[in-house]
C-alpha cells in the first residue's frame, strides 16, 4: 500500500473526519479479507466467508480508531491480531461447535499428552490410533472432526479454570505489552514452541513453517509437499492439539 497508506493516515490525523475513516477503512479491506480467508479454511462449510469479513470489519474500525503510528511498526502488525479476534468473537457468539466435537477434542488431546509422556515424543498417527483402538482411516475422521476446534483452541483461555486472559496465541504473538512478567513469560513460551517444533518430524516441520511464516494456505502446501490438503490440515490438527497441552501444562505450573 505504501505511499497511499501514509497519504490516508496523513489526512486522517489531519481531519478524523468520517470520510477519511472511511477511506482508511476501504482501503485495508483486503486485508480483513485475506484473513478471514486463512480462517475460514479451517472451519465448517456452514460458516460463511461474508460473516467472517462482516465480524472482522469490526476488528478493522477498532484498529483505525485506536492505531498510535509513533509506536513505530506497521498498521497491518497493530490491525490483523485485532481482526482475527473479531472474527473470533463473532465465531464464539455462533457457538458453532457441536457438543460431541468438544468431546472428540478432549479425548483425541488426552490420547497424544499421554502417548507423550510415555514416549518423549509427538505420537505418530499410528500409535494414536493403536491407543484409540481405530483403525488408520476411522482415527484420521477423528482428525478431520475435531480440525475445525483447533482454530479457536489456538485463541482460547488457556489457564484451566477458564478465567485466564493469556492465549496461545496472544503469547505468540507480542502485542506490543511490555510488562516484564508479560515478556518473560511470552519468552519461555517461545523457547517451548521452538523445541518442540525442533522435535517435530521434517514434513511437520514444514508445515508449519510453510503455513504460519511462509502463509501458504493448506492446499498450497499440500501441493510443495505432495500430499493432500486433507493430509496437511491432519498433520496442523495434530500438532496444535500438542502444543496447546504443552503450553496449558507450563501455566499451570
Amino acid at each position: 500500500m505504501g505511499v497511499q497508506a501514509d497519504q490516508l493516515w496523513d489526512a486522517f490525523r489531519q481531519d478524523p473526519s468520517p470520510k477519511a475513516k472511511e477511506a482508511l477503512l476501504v482501503a485495508y479491506l483486503p486485508v480483513v479479507k485475506q484473513v478471514a480467508s486463512r480462517m475460514k479454511m479451517s472451519l465448517p462449510h456452514s460458516v460463511h466467508l461474508d460473516d467472517l469479513v462482516g465480524s472482522g470489519i469490526m476488528g478493522l474500525i477498532n484498529s483505525v480508531e485506536n492505531f498510535n503510528p509513533e509506536l513505530g511498526f506497521k498498521f497491518e502488525t497493530y490491525a490483523i491480531p485485532r481482526i482475527r479476534g473479531a472474527i473470533l468473537d463473532g465465531l464464539r457468539d455462533f457457538d458453532w461447535v457441536p457438543r460431541s466435537i468438544r468431546s472428540k477434542e478432549k479425548l483425541l488431546e488426552s490420547t497424544i499428552t499421554a502417548l507423550e509422556n510415555e514416549l518423549g515424543r509427538i505420537p505418530t498417527d499410528e500409535e494414536i490410533s493403536g491407543r484409540l483402538d481405530l483403525t488408520l482411516s476411522e482415527y484420521h475422521k477423528l482428525v478431520d472432526d475435531v480440525n475445525a476446534t483447533t482454530l479457536l483452541s489456538f485463541d482460547r483461555p488457556l489457564g484451566n479454570d477458564g478465567d485466564s486472559s493469556s492465549s496461545l496465541y496472544d503469547l505468540v504473538a507480542d502485542a506490543g505489552n511490555d510488562n516484564p512478567l508479560d515478556m518473560m513469560e511470552r519468552k519461555e513460551i517461545r523457547n517451548l514452541l521452538v523445541e518442540l517444533i525442533n522435535r517435530l518430524p521434517e514434513q511437520d516441520k514444514l508445515v508449519i513453517a510453510l503455513y504460519y511464516y511462509e502463509e501458504l494456505t493448506l492446499k498450497e502446501i499440500g501441493k510443495v509437499l505432495d500430499i493432500s490438503e486433507s493430509r496437511v490440515s491432519q498433520i496442523h490438527t495434530k500438532i496444535i492439539l500438542s502444543m496447546k497441552t504443552h503450553i496449558k501444562r507450563l501455566i499451570s505450573m
